[in-house]
């Protein structure tokens, strides 16, 4: 088992990032939270890993903190949810915001992770609400963390226009738009796909 990757990152973008170990390049699936706390190309990083093992693929994940891929592990044992759908989850929320958003059965909120539907989002909570401990112990994290959540969120989206050959302004100016005509709260995922029609 592979359990973290330290080496240099060669490139990086919100869903996917490269890092040379000693002259081996590892290419590793990210949620867009543990990009946003990356160092840029050319720096060095350690990464925490999550090895998926398929007939046709061995497939690493990333995290930049061991707290995401403990997140990541458990959605992931959720009947129905593979390690596509956990990433997701990482994408659409912070580990405390989805938290509080299970221990509340706040089940609208989950579904607005892409990739979650309805039904889906009532199985992450029927079998995770009694694994996620007492709420007082990460919701003051929530709290404060979720006053950030939208500016995160646009940052975010600017990081990965500009990743496909937008320049820094224009990819600002799109993210705002976009931003402005569907509201702080919505996910990142929608949020770059409308700033690239905006």
């Amino acid at each position: 088992m592979i359990t973290h990757l330290s080496g240099t990152i060669v490139e990086s973008n919100p869903a996917q990032v490269i890092i040379d170990v000693q002259g081996v390049g590892y290419e590793v699936l990210i949620p867009s939270s543990s990009f946003s706390n990356l160092p840029p190309p050319g720096q060095s990083a350690r990464i925490f890993t999550h090895l998926a093992i398929r007939d046709d693929a061995h497939i690493l994940f990333g995290f930049a903190t061991t707290e995401e891929r403990k997140l990541f592990r458990l959605v992931n044992t959720v009947t129905g949810i593979g390690p596509k759908i956990a990433l997701n989850v990482l994408s659409g929320m912070n580990p405390p915001e989805f938290k509080t958003a299970v221990a509340e059965g706040n089940t609208k909120r989950l579904s607005q992770i892409s990739g979650l539907g309805k039904k889906t989002a009532e199985r992450i909570v029927v079998e995770l609400k009694d694994k996620l401990g007492a709420p007082a112990e990460w919701q003051t994290t929530a709290g404060r963390q979720t006053a950030n959540a939208a500016e995160q969120t646009m940052r975010d989206a600017i990081a990965a226009l500009v990743s496909l050959g937008y320049k820094q302004p224009d990819a600002t100016h799109r993210v705002k738009v976009a931003q402005t005509m569907l509201g702080k709260d919505v996910d990142l995922d929608k949020l770059v796909k409308a700033s690239l029609t905006s």
